[in-house]
């Protein structure tokens, strides 16, 4: 039986997001995997530099989530000079910030990682891996900005063929430079660094290219389109108080993110360098089972922001429910997946047997999340695709700057339930934030929103 054509449009957008997320997370996962075999010190260095990273990344989140909800409104009207705007503003500002941010992220990332609280063992090699990231941030933020602009107009494929790119490069570096195979020096933690790096630049230069002079199957120009010239390159006034004004909460959204998740790494970074490494092992496999809300989230961006643009909030409800629905149920699997193989995935990390101890129990507790961690990512996304950026932004500051940290302490320093109560903490977090999404959703106001 054919699925229905509102069905096939979530599928067309969702199926290569799927792709294209699940390869950008793989990056630092396979960083985690193949650093793995150095030792439990290296686990940790690479996990460290997580959070000070994703930290100045939320500027750019902020932007995106801006860019896209515009850019698919301007689709939906058929306004294609706007959304050029939109591309140019976007591109040249993610150049200028993040260039601007590069700077302080190498002064200062030996500050950072001791922040973070890192143990002797793992303090020079997570503030080398850290250095580099951030000698390589622009080439890291402009593929993301550009992403961010092809998923408003409905283009994953685009992306995604870039993510493999930067996925393969980085693979296959890590493979010899961490090791020093083929003659190559064995550079371990600092090894897997360069080679994200490469991979990134390698997702840059094929992000530009693509969007550089774009045209649809038909021969007209794309929404998604960037051309150098005076104009893109003079800041319109207008045009970025719309898109900061979208993007404005979900800034304080990443950061309220950010903040409390360095809290409570910090929390569990007092544990010990062997229960940190196993928290990271299994906060690696949480991430990838981010990718099927994210882009199920993403297909409700695009399809509720156009059908908005079109003034038909009925389709922007619709094209939700159908996106929720299907991420639930392909999360649900993934949940009994985690619970039944939820050994055999730490080990693919450590051949620890403490650390597969610890991460396996923790593992339960990410296979019951899996339905109510897709859904509130789905319906989030239909709340920003519409301009409804705050009230995602409110009910995330709630649960990850008040219920997460004060659970994880009470869990972890008064009862001393280690990490597993370190992970109940984070489930109560998510729970609330699902209900609190969820009635946003049905309370229909997010339909009015004017962008």
């Amino acid at each position: 039986m054919r699925p229905s054509p509102l069905y096939r449009n979530v599928l067309a957008i969702a199926a290569p997001s799927v792709a294209e997320l699940i390869l950008t997370s793989l990056t630092q996962l396979v960083d985690t995997v193949m650093v793995g075999r150095l030792g439990a010190y290296a686990i940790s260095a690479v996990g460290l530099t997580g959070q000070p990273k994703f930290i100045m990344l939320a500027v750019f989140i902020a932007l995106n989530v801006g860019s896209t909800a515009l850019i698919a409104r301007f689709k939906g009207q058929g306004d294609r000079k706007a959304a050029e705007l939109v591309s140019a503003q976007t591109i040249m500002l993610a150049i200028i910030v993040s260039v601007l941010l590069t700077i302080p992220g190498v002064i200062f990332a030996r500050p950072m990682v001791l922040f973070m609280g890192a143990q002797a063992d793992t303090v020079v090699a997570a503030t080398r891996y850290f250095t580099i990231l951030m000698i390589g941030f622009v080439p890291t933020v402009l593929p993301i900005a550009i992403s961010a602009l092809l998923r408003g107009v409905g283009d994953a494929r685009t992306s995604m063929r870039y993510n493999v790119t930067a996925n393969f490069v980085n693979v296959v570096l890590n493979y010899l430079l961490i090791y020093g195979k083929f003659g190559f020096p064995a550079l371990g933690v600092e090894g897997a660094a360069i080679a994200t790096v490469l991979g990134n630049c390698a997702a840059c230069a094929m992000a530009i290219v693509a969007i550089s002079g774009r045209r649809t199957k038909k021969g007209e120009p794309s929404f998604a389109r960037f051309r150098l010239s005076r104009e893109s390159c003079i800041p319109d006034p207008a045009m970025l108080r719309r898109m900061i004004r979208i993007g404005l909460p979900s800034a304080a959204e990443q950061l309220a993110l950010r903040a409390g998740l360095l809290f409570y790494t910090i929390t569990i970074t007092a544990l010990g360098t062997k229960v940190f490494a196993a928290h990271q092992i299994v906060l690696s496999i949480l991430n990838m089972s981010f990718v099927n809300g994210q882009a199920f989230g993403i297909a409700a961006t695009s399809l509720a922001g156009q059908a908005l643009g079109r003034g038909d909030p009925g389709a922007a409800k619709d094209a939700s429910r159908a996106c929720q629905r299907m991420g639930a149920f392909v999360s649900t699997v993934m949940g009994v997946g985690m619970f039944l193989l939820r050994s055999q995935l730490v080990m693919l990390f450590t051949d620890d047997i403490e650390i597969i101890a610890l991460g396996a129990g923790v593992m339960l507790i990410v296979a019951a999340l899996q339905p109510f961690q897709s859904s509130f990512q789905i319906y989030a996304g239909a709340l920003r695709g519409a301009g409804d950026s705050l009230y995602p932004a409110i009910s995330l500051a709630i649960g990850i700057l008040l219920i997460r940290p004060t659970l994880s302490f009470v869990f972890v320093h008064v009862m001393t339930l280690g990490l597993f109560g370190a992970w109940l903490a984070l489930m109560a977090d998510q729970i609330v934030r699902f209900v609190l999404i969820l009635l946003r959703f049905k309370s229909g106001k997010w339909v009015h929103i004017k962008v």
